[in-house]
């Protein structure tokens, strides 16, 4: 797996690689320190997964991978920062970034691109118990209407389906999401089977992520 890496900190960058590295299946093919060489080493080098800081002097991460996911839409980003400004987790879950993660994690980093490479969504413990507040954010609610409508035409989900899924990302569990839309609790498992298989989803995290990303 082909890994470029890229951040302000030259000590952190080579730290970074000396980590993953340490697993064999792991080579580091580049090292950058701002967004816009972000930008340049990824077209050189057309790594598997980009692990990047977002802010950087020049040009800051979430711009560099705006301009990488318009030249590569099937880009595997995963954002590797100290902050966890809510503004920067809704650009990143927008831009389509694989994942988010806090520095502090570093025992989760080889895990987690291992994860993108693979095509699922990677977002820190912090990370996820912020989503469900998320969903209260202006910034959403303006998108929401026509997100519902997309995922009628593009992922063949029924009102009722994109009403559970929007509950689950709320952080709601069954029981409650029964309550919500006057179901049983069995009726709430069955539809969030048939959600998760439409949509190739693995769990509720994966579908909440799914469902902010689509916003």
């Amino acid at each position: 797996m082909r890994v470029l890496v890229v951040d302000d900190d030259v000590f952190v960058t080579m730290s970074l690689k000396t980590i993953l590295e340490s697993d064999e299946k792991i080579q580091v093919v580049g090292i950058g320190n701002n967004g816009k060489e972000a930008i340049k080493l990824y077209e050189e080098l057309k790594p598997d997964v980009l692990l990047m800081d977002i802010r950087m002097d020049v040009m800051n991460g979430l711009d560099a991978a705006e301009v990488i996911f318009n030249y590569d839409k099937k880009a595997n980003v995963l954002f590797l920062t100290t902050f966890s400004d809510d503004e920067y987790i809704i650009k990143a879950l927008h831009l389509g970034a694989r994942g988010y993660l806090l520095k502090q994690d570093f025992e989760s980093i080889i895990p987690a691109i291992k994860a993108a490479y693979s095509g699922q969504s990677v977002f820190g413990g912090q990370i996820v118990s912020k989503l469900p507040n998320l969903m209260g954010t202006s910034d959403v609610q303006k998108t929401q209407e026509n997100s519902h409508d997309m995922f009628e035409r593009e992922f063949d989900l029924t009102k009722k389906e994109i009403e559970v899924m929007e509950q689950v990302s709320l952080g709601l569990n069954n029981k409650e999401i029964a309550a919500n839309l006057y179901l049983s609790e069995g009726t709430v498992r069955n539809y969030i089977s048939t959600i998760l298989e439409k949509l190739q989803l693995r769990d509720r995290t994966q579908l909440a992520i799914f469902y902010l990303k689509k916003m």
